[in-house]
């Protein structure tokens, strides 16, 4: 997100698990935004890709963490080609489902589609080809600057979370030039000393007990 010139400024980044995912990465958005630009769409694939290429990276393997980052990316890819025209293979063409229309050949009550067989496979290749390039673009970028990759992922292993700030100062400088601070654990109360009894208070021989009272001896 950093070096990338059309995303959301980052807003922080947390290692601490949510819910079904391992970590999380926010950003906030500078203005009250309606529409997104094509540039901003596909800025936004290399980000979703960036977990993937990470792994592959720095473990020489993959895990099903991603499947999220994944899911998202496919899904943002396949509505720049089916419905927002983003596509020159395609052109300026909405291809959805189409519920309105039974066509003869298809069975009855059954979907169809609004297109044929051929464009179904060129929609799949175009959507694919969406995001191999995401894909190869965050691989490039984060091969080359794998030394600031690995001092962010340092960094986040020592403070769990970190703001856009810091990121920025690591991607900027190699290193964390204001880290955040450690929360300290709480400090425990001093223990309170217990008055020591006196001989007043401890029960006599003959069943006397505290304050003056008296009793019978036990098993009396």
């Amino acid at each position: 997100m950093i070096k990338l010139e059309n995303t959301e400024p980052l807003h922080k980044v947390t290692i601490i698990p949510r819910g079904p995912y391992m970590g999380a990465a926010m950003w906030l958005p500078t203005e009250d935004k309606y529409q997104t630009r094509k540039k901003e769409i596909l800025d936004s694939l290399v980000v979703d890709m960036g977990g993937r290429v990470a792994e592959e990276i720095i473990f020489g393997d993959v895990t099903s963490g991603a499947s999220g980052d994944i899911r998202m990316a496919t899904n943002m890819a396949k509505r720049m080609v089916c419905e927002w025209g983003m596509s020159e293979a395609l052109g300026m063409v909405e291809y959805g489902d189409n519920d309105e229309h039974v066509f003869v050949a298809k069975d009855i009550g059954g979907r169809s589609r609004a297109y044929s067989e051929d464009t179904a496979q060129k929609i799949d290749a175009e959507i694919k080809r969406l995001i191999d390039e995401a894909y190869a673009k965050a691989k490039r970028m984060l091969t080359e600057d794998r030394d600031k990759l690995e001092a962010v992922a340092k960094a986040l292993l020592e403070y769990e979370t970190l703001d856009g700030k810091h990121i920025e100062e690591i991607v900027k400088h190699g290193e964390l030039l204001n880290p955040p601070t450690n929360p300290q654990p709480p400090e425990l109360p001093p223990k309170e000393e217990k008055p020591a009894k006196s001989q007043e208070e401890k029960p006599s021989l003959d069943g006397a007990l505290p304050g003056g009272l008296t009793g019978a001896p036990a098993g009396a």
